[in-house]
């Protein structure tokens, strides 16, 4: 079985690419939060963006009709 005996220098390396690993790790992390936070209120978006213009399309068509009413009555 092979042994493996690290020099200073190269366990310090190895520390310094760990902790480089792990900042990115860190800034994907962040990044994911993010574009999830964007997803949601997309789907947020989506569903109350049709569900108002239905509800200002029913005001609208009750109204006009009101109006008929009264100027026919």
């Amino acid at each position: 079985m092979p042994q493996y005996d690290m020099t200073q220098a190269e366990a310090e390396k190895l520390r310094i690419e760990v902790a480089k690993i792990r900042v990115e790790v860190d800034k994907l992390m962040a990044e994911t939060r993010k574009l999830n936070a964007e997803a949601v209120k997309m789907t947020r978006e989506t569903f109350w963006y049709p569900v108002a213009i239905a509800v200002g399309f029913v005001t609208t068509v009750a109204t006009v009709t009101a109006l008929i009413i009264k100027l026919l009555t």
